[in-house]
């Protein structure tokens, strides 16, 4: 087994194409296997625009997530709202099972408890649930999200960061 380093660092102006190529892997390579395919036709399409691309670097110039390099390369971002928020957290298939998800997750407990957030939450895929509740999130919202016209299930998971640091647990 080789090591590869990870560096976790600030998205780079400029990569915003890059996280929309590893947010396309995550989804239609991993989250399909508990989405139907129109499902994940909704959630990322075949054909993406230039107008859908021009949306997505707003968003990443906006919500300014951290990346997660693994050999040189984006393998996976994640970004937490002062508002506690979980907004985007994706890992590209080719490498997850990898230890990329949990670096991510680490960083942005991190940048929570530096801002002093009491609590994180986010609307949180079928595939991506069980990794969260291994977290020490529980779910308080079952969801069923349309997106371009399609029901996506998800849920409101939450962490009460206050009560972890004190070594309890509670999902509210």
């Amino acid at each position: 087994m080789s090591f590869h380093p990870m560096l976790i660092r600030p998205c780079i102006p400029g990569e915003e194409l890059i996280l929309l190529d590893l947010f396309r892997s995550s989804v239609r390579g991993l989250a399909s296997r508990d989405y139907r395919p129109e499902q994940i036709e909704a959630w990322s399409p075949a054909v993406v625009t230039q107008e859908m691309r021009a949306q997505w670097c707003e968003r990443i110039r906006s919500n300014q997530p951290c990346v997660a390099v693994v050999d040189r390369e984006a393998a996976g971002f994640a970004e937490v709202q002062p508002s506690g928020c979980i907004n985007q957290f994706f890992v590209a298939a080719p490498v997850s099972g990898k230890g990329i998800a949990s670096a991510l997750m680490a960083r942005l407990h991190g940048v929570a408890s530096a801002r002093g957030t009491a609590r994180l939450f986010s609307h949180v895929s079928l595939t991506a649930q069980p990794f969260f509740a291994r977290r020490g999130f529980g779910v308080v919202e079952e969801r069923l999200p349309v997106v371009r016209g399609v029901s996506l299930r998800n849920a409101v998971m939450t962490k009460d960061l206050v009560t972890a640091a004190r070594g309890e647990w509670t999902s509210r």
